[in-house]
């Protein structure tokens, strides 16, 4: 079994520009070349797809987690080549899933399941029910106004400093990963 592996949430859309789907290629040849196992939606499209692709090619691991909803509505197709593919019952499971399963988070750019996954997880951690990192990779400053609408929230009490600092904003796969030191993160769900 994978001592560590990373969850990355992200869009099952490719965006406007290249520049997203190279960087999710770009974390997913990083987290295969660290020997760090990747979680995620289990989609074959979007940045979901690139990142999972990226780990696969290099031989790393790339494990699933699917409603069987969304398979049968043809609105996430499921990737096929995956080192395991799980099909769950509802989001709910997936999301609890994909947490048991990682040692971190990174949200890559995305839609509102991507912001409300990371936010989720945020949450989580802000009652004390994990200590896992949380993280996106702030792609050509995709993030710029999520995490300036944060500082917003503590700027007018709704947030507490310490919670905001709690999401770490790197703009490249590389300086993600060794800000989150994930090389020294014990592999224990709490």
């Amino acid at each position: 079994m994978q001592n560590n592996r990373v969850c990355v949430f992200a869009g099952s859309n490719p965006g406007a520009g290249c520049e997203y789907t190279d960087a999710a290629s770009a974390l997913g040849r990083e987290l295969a070349r660290r020997g760090l196992g990747l979680v995620f939606g289990g989609g074959r499209t979007g940045l979901m797809g690139a990142a999972a692709d990226a780990v696969l090619a290099q031989g790393g691991e790339a494990i699933g987690i699917i409603p069987a909803f969304l398979m049968k509505q043809g609105g996430e197709i499921a990737h096929d080549q995956l080192t395991e593919l799980h099909v769950v019952g509802s989001m709910h499971e997936r999301k609890a899933l994909m947490y048991e399963l990682s040692t971190c988070f990174i949200a890559l750019p995305g839609g509102i399941g991507t912001f409300e996954e990371i936010l989720e997880v945020l949450t989580w951690r802000q009652l004390g029910l994990h200590d896992k990192p949380c993280a996106v990779l702030n792609v050509n400053g995709y993030f710029d106004q999520f995490l300036d609408f944060l500082d917003h929230a503590v700027a007018e009490r709704f947030l507490q400093p310490e919670q905001r600092n709690r999401l770490s904003a790197e703009a490249t796969p590389e300086s993600i990963l060794n800000s989150m030191d994930i090389q020294n993160i014990s592999f224990n769900n709490n």
